[in-house]
């Protein structure tokens, strides 16, 4: 039996990026409390198998191929959810990458792909599932930020200015619809084990102990750990929170 406050039971929540990483922690959270899925991605393989993974937890779920930086693909991507599962009641805007370069050895084309791939998206799909949030009554929308958009690094310039702009975003949109009853709350990521943060060990020399060495909780977190904060930000529990920017990091953040 679902926790009443925590019970997603009858709602509809899209994850873009849902195919994988945190993304894919978040959505299998969501699809064990009771949410119909949308995995939004580009690799059709991994969103299958993502929507076979999220239908044996006993939830609806459906893969959208999309381009989270292309205005008209994520109307159409609105529309076939809206279409497909009735309604939208949440919505993560997960879908991220990152270009591990100095600033000054960054090219525009790649800071742009970076900025857009990262903050645009939240918008346009922001924008897009604006109104079918508005008419759920309760509408949630949950931002991924990072550990970087509180810190610098040298070696994130595009990356930490997406992900810094995607907390001061979130601010922007918790209040401007707080009126219609939508909650816009961050979540920011500490050091994950996934693929994306695989090929920044490879890439920085020493980050792996440097990361346990300033981690209260001596580990890397997991897709799994991303779970419990999703469905808290996504459900009734949450109601009186918004425009908040929460860390999931294992301490990384308070460590002195």
């Amino acid at each position: 039996m679902r926790n009443g406050q925590f019970d997603l039971s009858g709602r509809v929540a899209i994850v873009t990026g849902g195919n994988g990483g945190i993304g894919l922690g978040m959505a299998r959270g969501l699809a064990d409390a009771g949410a119909a899925v949308a995995v939004v991605g580009r690799n059709d393989a991994k969103s299958k198998a993502a929507v076979e993974d999220l239908g044996k937890r006993g939830v609806k779920a459906i893969a959208v191929a999309t381009d989270v930086t292309d205005k008209a693909a994520i109307a159409a991507m609105v529309e076939r959810v809206v279409g497909e599962l009735g309604r939208i009641d949440i919505l993560v805007n997960n879908a991220g990458m990152s270009i591990r370069k100095a600033p000054h050895e960054l090219e525009l084309d790649e800071w742009s792909r970076v900025i857009d791939t990262n903050l645009t998206s939240a918008f346009l799909c922001s924008k897009a599932a604006y109104p079918a949030l508005k008419a759920s009554g309760h509408g949630k929308i949950i931002n991924i930020g990072s550990m970087m958009s509180i810190f610098g690094a040298s070696f994130a310039a595009a990356y930490a200015a997406s992900k810094g702009g995607i907390v001061q975003y979130t601010r922007a949109c918790a209040n401007a619809w707080a009126p219609d009853n939508i909650q816009v709350n961050a979540i920011l990521p500490g050091w994950i084990d996934t693929d994306l943060t695989k090929g920044a060990r490879q890439q920085v020399a020493g980050l792996h102990e440097r990361v346990l060495a300033r981690t209260p909780a001596a580990r890397w977190g997991t897709i799994d750990d991303f779970s419990g904060i999703a469905v808290f930000l996504a459900s009734p529990a949450s109601d009186f929170v918004t425009g908040t920017a929460i860390p999931v990091d294992g301490g990384y953040s308070v460590m002195v």
